[in-house]
């Protein structure tokens, strides 16, 4: 211990070279997504689209990180993070890992997935294996189908280059001849449509091999690109793609937070250019003149082997081989015992693990709530949910029967803004009240309070959880939620939907603690108890599972720990700014990331804190952003039976996995692990699917 100690004062916990750049950090979640293609454990057709997540990650990662540092590099704005890293070296490193992350991403397309889907009889077929009936079935069907709506640019001195919509799918064309009005420009751009479709599927009777065949829209608008411009011939067609920034700027003034959104997401698919994708067969001379139009430079050109707009691809195949397995979501005994989940929940809180259990016990609680003459109130955040979901049919039912109904919906939920504007009118009609939280915070915290009769007073009941209200995600991520009538929780919930909805002090809470008040403070003086119990040569334990970690604070609070001896393990599927594993500093801490099959999304906080075993959940991950400029939740988890349930499935289960665990390195980077000699390979998602839906 005492070496440890002496070392203790001469470290700078500030220094640069003991944090990882957010930036690159999510890079490298990104990488691990990639692999996935390559993991045997998948299914084909979920290899292949883990191939095509990594391509619409991408997108995200270039529209919002990458635009975000290219106008700091501009505007000179702008704050460098721990890592103390310049907007042009993150850039020039982004540029260099995924110029090879693009080019293994397209080798594995080619040379791996494609040859091996061929072989189980799904076809993408390329033009020059078309057979002579099935180039006619195309000619006819790019006559009737795709010819009537598109609209090719000449580029001429009348015709500057077009504005193109963000990420959509283009042509360069190069034109030989003179046209009707004897122009010879010698450049076409022509649009492809976002109405049609990305695949066509062949019929079958014009396929010797089968009904999966497919061919691209750019096949077919390559092979007849020349009916676009009559009497002149094209002598290429090079498909290439724009990705602009996507970031929101919405004046935090405006009087009418929604329109004023409206307005901004128009602008999103014209924002400033920050990625050009082309076919790796386009002329330099073609690539450059669009570098200039889009005013790139040569480090944002992506130039590949294959469709520019690979997450366009995805496709299902009624092959269930290629396919996972479905399973049927668990649903708790304690609620099949009981008509009413009132009564369920009267009997003791309720826990669900997501997706291995279902998310209809909360949908039923919301449509028994809407229903009962008993119930009063009911009150909701809303962060995502989607258009057509069940939550806000209920939700209108209630209002409609005359409960006072509370949403308090966040308009600016990134990239489900339209669907929540959508969501806050139809509540409106129905006479429930919708509320846009707090303005400089997003509303991010994820529960619901029923407020009901109970004999001569008043019962509430409380869901929270670590996940959004949306049912179809709820399918695909983990995540934890507690059904309780606990007075105390229950009296918290309300006192932050008050604080919510109302003016005044922050609310005092005996049981939550939340963002952006007493969560930062409490997961601090947490870990700083751990830290001096170490020091004390007591028992010193940290596990904690969440999405990201990029928060100083937290950082440093962790590095002292380790410095004391704390033995801590971190699970974070993404971003992780920490580096593990240095003498002196961190020897004691270790990261790893899980990517499975399902979303890894809960967020569990467990301290050893003197044999009590503090246990908490929460919507919150260890970010700047959710620890200061959101209103986030975070609930303990008492009940016994409870508890132990979510330290060894969502804990101990996690530290276990041999097979999609990926362990963080000091450097950054990430490294896979693999079962040791004679040891079962141990999946916790698969464990659990087994154990809870003996799938």
């Amino acid at each position: 211990m005492n070496h440890i100690a002496n070392h203790h004062h001469a470290i700078d916990l500030d220094n640069h070279d003991y944090y990882i750049n957010r930036e690159l950090s999510l890079l490298q979640f990104n990488l691990r997504v990639l692999e996935q293609a390559m993991d045997e454990h998948h299914p084909l057709m979920e290899r292949l689209n883990f191939l095509l997540i990594f391509s619409s990650n991408m997108d995200e990662f270039f529209e919002i990180r990458v635009a975000g540092l290219k106008n700091r590099l501009e505007t000179g704005t702008g704050q460098p993070g721990p890592d103390g890293m310049l907007a042009q070296e993150i850039l020039d490193e982004i540029a260099r890992v995924t110029h090879e992350a693009v080019q293994r991403q397209y080798h594995i397309l080619q040379d791996i997935l494609l040859p091996a889907l061929a072989e189980e009889g799904v076809h993408f077929l390329r033009r020059e294996h078309w057979t002579r009936r099935q180039a006619e079935w195309v000619k006819r069907y790019f006559r009737e189908q795709v010819y009537p709506v598109l609209t090719p640019i000449a580029l001429d001195p009348a015709h500057p280059f077009p504005r193109l919509v963000n990420k959509s799918l283009n042509f360069i064309v190069p034109l030989d001849g003179k046209d009707a009005f004897g122009r010879s420009t010698g450049l076409a751009i022509v649009p492809a449509p976002r109405s049609l479709p990305r695949l066509i599927r062949l019929p079958a009777h014009i396929c010797e091999n089968g009904n999966d065949n497919f061919i691209f829209l750019s096949s077919m608008i390559h092979a007849h690109v020349s009916d676009l411009f009559p009497g002149m011939s094209a002598t290429g067609c090079y498909q290439f793609r724009v990705t602009r920034n996507a970031d929101l700027e919405v004046d935090e003034d405006a009087e009418d937070l929604a329109s004023a959104l409206k307005g901004e997401l128009l602008s999103r698919r014209y924002g400033d250019e920050v990625r050009l994708e082309v076919a790796d067969n386009c002329p330099r001379h073609l690539v450059d003149y669009l570098l200039e139009q889009f005013e790139l430079t040569a480090q944002d050109a992506y130039e590949v082997n294959g469709p520019v707009n690979l997450a366009r691809m995805f496709t299902s195949v009624n092959r269930p081989r290629l396919h996972y397995a479905p399973f049927t979501p668990r649903i708790p005994s304690a609620l099949k015992k009981h008509e009413s989940v009132f009564d369920a929940i009267d009997q003791g809180d309720i826990l669900l693990h997501h997706p291995f259990e279902s998310f209809s016990p909360v949908v039923n609680l919301l449509a028994e709530a809407a229903r009962d003459p008993k119930v009063l109130a009911i009150k909701q955040t809303l962060y995502r949910t989607g258009t057509n979901s069940e939550i806000l049919d209920h939700l209108e039912t209630a209002a409609r029967n005359g409960k006072e109904v509370t949403a308090v919906v966040e308009l600016r939920a990134r990239f489900d803004e339209e669907s929540n504007i959508e969501g806050a009118r139809r509540l409106q009609e129905a006479g429930a009240m919708v509320v846009y939280g707090v303005v400089g915070y997003k509303t991010h915290a994820k529960m619901l309070l029923v407020v009901r009769r109970d004999g001569d007073g008043i019962k509430r009941y409380a869901h929270l959880g670590t996940g959004n209200y949306h049912t179809k995600t709820t399918r695909i991520y983990t995540d934890y939620g507690l059904m309780t009538a606990e007075k105390g929780l229950c009296q918290d919930v309300h006192k932050i939907f008050q604080e919510l909805t109302g003016m005044g002090k922050a609310a005092r809470l005996k049981h939550l603690k939340h963002s952006p008040f007493t969560l930062h403070p409490s997961l601090i003086s947490w870990i700083d108890f751990e830290t001096e119990q170490a020091r004390a040569g007591k028992p010193a334990r940290i596990i904690a599972k969440f999405n990201s970690l990029t928060e100083g604070r937290i950082m440093q609070a962790l590095y002292r720990a380790s410095q004391a001896g704390v033995e801590i393990d971190l699970i974070v599927r993404g971003i992780c700014c920490l580096r593990p594993g240095i003498e002196g500093l961190s020897e004691n801490i270790r990261v790893r990331s899980i990517i499975g099959r399902f979303l890894e999304h809960t967020r569990i906080y467990h301290f050893h804190h003197a044999g009590e075993d503090l246990l908490y959940c929460s919507s919150a991950d260890w970010m700047d952003r959710n620890l200061f400029n959101r209103v986030e939740t975070c609930f303990p988890v008492n009940d016994p039976l409870l508890k132990q349930r979510i330290l060894r499935e969502g804990l101990d289960y996690y530290l276990r996995d041999n097979a999609q665990a990926w362990r963080l390195n000091p450097d950054g980077t990430y490294t896979r692990l693999q079962p040791a000699e004679g040891e079962a390979p141990f999946l916790a998602q698969q464990v659990l699917l087994e154990e809870l839906t003996g799938g």
